[in-house]
């Protein structure tokens, strides 16, 4: 159990970080909340030093609350301070999609974003728009094409920049005041100087010399090291982030404690007495830092490791706990925009989960494991429990396997961790740094392939509640699944009735996330009609059609998430696309490629605008075929055929977006006759319409545009469906399908059918006739 003095500091944290939230959301309020706090710590101080007689309990309360109040006074300064200098970016000479030239200073790592763009953190040095010139010193995030950048190897931590471009506001509470997108690219003004030089050279000396090794390892080792993930691919990264072994790459407490002890350890055997052997450890945690920029996880760590080691000076070593909450409120003072972050939640939560929950949950699993396996066990347990909750913030699953895939790394991460780092720092002797690489290239491969095994095990993950509702069931299931294990058994009544309970609500929450694990898996093909030929895939905002004859799979868009169209592409039992069909390239059409790729046969597409090759080509890559689209073009889909009735050629009067979507008819081979209409507006749907193209019915018709109101109600009324198929998602802030829509559709008598109420939508033919089940409702049949 915690010491009481370490829950009093942990108040103090708590009460900290809770006034950095609203400083940071609500930063014009900050003066007036930093007075008033520091005359509540004042008024604090002088009522306890007139109140002589106090009791030994209530000196230490009243310390608690001068320590709370100052701290958040602290804070809620630092904010109020730094006010001024943000608030000058919302000035509309900056804004407003103006042109401005930013000069500025590297102070993150830059990172390549999911869109393909690179992103760094900085600090303004001079903003200019038109004539006027303004020196600030503020904190922005930079996003640039790489090939806007004028020299790549020299933008690094440090590097003296100019980006030309447009302004655009920050989310609130982000420490970046604004974010700069470079449309006109970047210019390398000076490199990174003196101690970043040298740390970028060896951060880069890192990633060469593992450059020439073989498979996964070879990515790996840098993040390993020195938490350098650029080498990593994105299905490692995908394959680690499943399997909760993420971490390992975010460099933390472990990297800097391993750091700090081999310092402390070499100087101790050159007979250094405590004092130094402490500046030793310090000297190199600052080293390390450096080296691996202070990230929030780097920075919490580094703050914990050097007031452990202020302690031990002092003689007054401290309790963890005790440390982690000192070290919270000194860092939350220092940069109060970390307290939104969730890297910031996530690396305070693992450390407390290591240091409250990991020796209870090791007492607990010894009742039935060796010591040696539940000690092993109980730390990747520990901080599983903990930090789910807020992993099912950012996505919501659950690494099911994670602990087994912590335990299986467990002992290469060390290893591979030191090596590693030793082989950065050998960067002057190549040939040692050489070999070095190559040894930490053996661990970091075994864990590259327990990430890519474990995450392949089938119910590795299982699909949880997003958002908070998530989180708060996850936190509740994480609790009871700890009383279980750590409570055990005793003479207690009240003891064995908590214990009960706890089982209790645990096997349900078992129960009901193995079934709908099997639904959304093997199991939920026995949920769909298995005759089915048309499949509308729930996926939100955007499309995703399957149509199926005679085997053959075709698939008309991919839907914003990959994860939403894997879920359904695993339901229905779908490995291989032969027939992919991008209508067009906006995101709710493409933006669930990641679920396909390397599983497709033939994309045929829509006329590709600025930035779109790069898809095409990455499917290319994947060993797909492409082909254009045009009016005419046709092909065979099993034993059913496929038209496509727009867009026309090289059209200038229709460019590539919505207007040039493919409209595909498909017919035939027990499929029934459907047309399907892209994102359409009503002026390209009136010249299909007038092109004598379209047939006199359809059994089905993908209603163009989710539904909107741009709509040319004559082509409905022409093709005659019989079910009108929406594609929508559910509370979308476009109010698709528009009501004047739905009615045109009920006119013509056309059944409707809509993802955002009725989940997942399927269509075949019953003799002449077109049979519709929907996944929240039933089935029917209608002419």
């Amino acid at each position: 159990m915690p010491s009481r003095g370490a829950v009093r500091l942990a108040a103090v944290a708590a009460s900290v970080w809770a006034v950095c939230l609203a400083a940071v959301h609500a930063p014009e309020i900050t003066g007036a909340l930093a007075t008033v706090l520091w005359c509540c710590a004042l008024g604090a101080v002088a009522i306890a030093a007139r109140t002589r007689r106090r009791t030994r309990r209530g000196r230490l309360a009243a310390a608690v609350i001068v320590l709370a109040l100052a701290g958040s006074a602290a804070a809620a300064s630092h904010v109020a301070f730094a006010q001024p200098p943000r608030a000058a970016l919302e000035d509309p000479r900056f804004g407003g999609g103006r042109a401005i030239t930013v000069s500025l200073e590297a102070t993150g790592k830059i990172e390549r974003r999911s869109d393909g763009l690179l992103a760094f953190d900085a600090r303004t040095v001079s903003i200019t728009a038109g004539d006027e010139t303004r020196h600030l010193a503020v904190d922005i995030t930079v996003a640039v094409e790489l090939a806007d950048v004028d020299d790549i190897a020299r933008l690094d931590v440090g590097a003296r920049v100019t980006a030309r471009g447009v302004l655009q506001p920050a989310w609130p509470g982000e420490r970046a005041a604004a974010r700069i997108l470079a449309s006109r690219g970047i210019e390398i003004v000076r490199a990174p100087q003196d101690a970043l030089a040298t740390a970028a050279a060896l951060r880069s000396g890192l990633v060469s010399a593992v450059a020439g090794l073989p498979g996964d390892g070879a990515g790996l080792v840098p993040g390993l090291a020195v938490g350098d993930t650029t080498a990593v691919s994105s299905d490692l990264d995908a394959a680690m982030k499943a399997s909760s072994l993420s971490h390992l790459t975010a460099v933390s407490g472990a990297n800097c404690a391993i750091v700090v002890g081999i310092a402390v350890v070499l100087a101790a055997l050159l007979g250094a007495g405590r004092r130094v052997r402490v500046a030793c450890g310090l000297a190199a945690l600052a080293g390390f830092v450096l080296l691996v920029t202070p990230e929030p996880s780097v920075v919490r760590a580094a703050v914990m490791a050097a007031i452990a080691m202020l302690g031990l000076v002092l003689g007054r070593p401290s309790s963890g706990l005790a440390i982690l909450a000192v070290a919270v409120v000194v860092v939350l003072v220092g940069d109060p925009w970390l307290a939104p972050s969730l890297g910031f939640a996530l690396s305070v939560t693992a450390t407390a989960s290591l240091l409250l929950f990991a020796r209870p949950l090791a007492d607990g699993l010894t009742r039935v494991l060796p010591r040696a396996l539940a000690l092993a066990l109980a730390v990747p347990l520990a901080a599983q429990l903990a930090c789910g909750p807020l992993l099912i913030l950012i996505t919501p699953d659950v690494p099911l396997a994670g602990v087994l895939a912590n335990l299986l790394a467990a002992p290469a991460a060390p290893v591979a961790t030191i090596v590693g780092l030793a082989a950065c720092l050998a960067a002057p002797l190549p040939a040692v740094q050489s070999g070095l690489a190559a040894i930490a290239w053996l661990p970091a491969s075994w864990i590259a392939g327990t990430a890519r095994t474990v995450s392949a095990l089938p119910g590795a993950t299982a699909t949880w509640i997003e958002g908070w509702a998530g989180a708060v069931i996850l936190a509740l299931v994480g609790a009871a699944l700890g009383i279980v294990i750590g409570l055990g058994r005793g003479r207690s009544r009240a003891r064995e009735r908590v214990r009960w309970m706890a089982l209790l609500a645990l096997a349900t929450v078992v129960g009901i996330v193995a079934g709908s694990s099997a639904l959304a898996g093997v199991a939920g093909r026995w949920t769909l009609p298995s005759q089915w030929s048309i499949l509308a895939c729930d996926v939100g905002q955007g499309d995703a059609v399957l149509v199926r004859s005679a085997g053959a799979i075709a698939l008309i868009d991919t839907g914003p998430d990959p994860k939403a169209l894997d879920a359904c592409l695993a339901r229905a039992g779908i490995v291989h696309i032969d027939l992919l069909v991008l209508t067009h390239f906006d995101a709710d059409h493409v933006g669930g490629l990641e679920a396909v790729a390397g599983r497709v046969g033939t994309v045929l597409h829509g006329p590709p605008g600025d930035g779109d090759d790069a898809i095409l080509g990455a499917l290319e890559g994947g060993g797909a075929d492409l082909l254009a689209a045009d009016t005419g073009a046709t092909g065979a889909l099993g034993d059913a055929r496929w038209h496509v009735l727009w867009p026309q050629a090289a059209s200038r009067a229709f460019p590539p977006g919505n207007d040039a979507s493919v409209v595909l008819e498909i017919r035939g081979g027990a499929v029934p006759a459907v047309l399907l209409l892209g994102d359409l507006s009503a002026s390209p749907q009136r010249a299909i319409a007038a092109s004598g193209l379209l047939a006199r019915s359809y059994a089905v018709v993908k209603v163009a545009h989710h539904g909107s109101a741009d709509q040319h109600a004559a082509l409905y009324r022409a093709v005659q469906p019989s079910i009108g198929l929406i594609t929508v998602g559910s509370g979308n802030d476009y109010g698709h399908p528009r009501a004047e829509v739905l009615a045109e559709l009920d006119a013509l008598g056309a059944r409707i059918a809509r993802t955002d109420r009725d989940g997942m939508v399927a269509v075949w033919s019953v003799g002449d006739e077109a049979a519709l089940w929907r996944e929240r409702g039933g089935v029917g049949r209608g002419g």
